[in-house]
């Protein structure tokens, strides 16, 4: 029985024996493992830190490009505005000259008209006869009715004809 207990005992403490190794064993596997993650956390932080300043350095040229896109925004909604103004001038002008243009036509047919109202009928036909049907018809537009009853009396008839086409074709436009 002494054997029995010996063996008992013998054996018990080789099991507390096995179990306290069993135990320093885990303890040992945990913390190389909470080692490992210390280690990877600390990767994980690195690279989160690297993210972090990639996120600000984007942020930061995104902003400068905005603030140089609206600069040039500016600037060509400035010469747009410049090009309008420029084209409403060009305008203004255009319709100043067309007038000034006008009135010198004007001018010019009133002299014309005052010169052939002033000659002779067959001297007036004479001329008119020469020029091309729509030139006379032109000038004798501007004449009074009387003139050019008297004038066309005096040319030929081919040439008269012609010309009082043309001058049913134009505008209504006699004094």
């Amino acid at each position: 029985m002494k054997k029995i207990v010996l063996l008992s005992l013998f054996m018990g403490s080789v099991l507390f024996g096995a179990q306290a190794t069993k135990s320093y064993d885990c303890t040992k596997i945990f913390e190389e493992r909470k080692n490992e993650l210390l280690v990877e956390l600390g990767r994980i932080d690195e690279q989160r830190q690297s993210l972090d300043a990639l996120k600000n350095a984007t942020e930061d040229l995104l902003k400068k490009k905005e603030t140089m896109i609206q600069g040039k925004d500016s600037k060509v909604d400035q010469k747009l505005q410049e090009i309008k103004a420029k084209e409403a001038s060009v305008k203004k002008m255009l319709e100043d000259n067309k007038k000034v243009l006008d009135e010198i036509k004007n001018v010019k047919a009133g002299k014309v008209s005052q010169t052939f109202a002033k000659m002779k009928p067959s001297a007036s036909a004479g001329i008119l006869s020469q020029m091309s049907a729509s030139e006379a018809a032109d000038i004798m537009s501007t004449l009074n009715s009387k003139v050019v009853g008297q004038i066309l009396g005096k040319m030929d008839p081919k040439k008269g004809s012609e010309i009082t086409n043309k001058l049913r074709q134009l505008p209504s436009s006699q004094p």
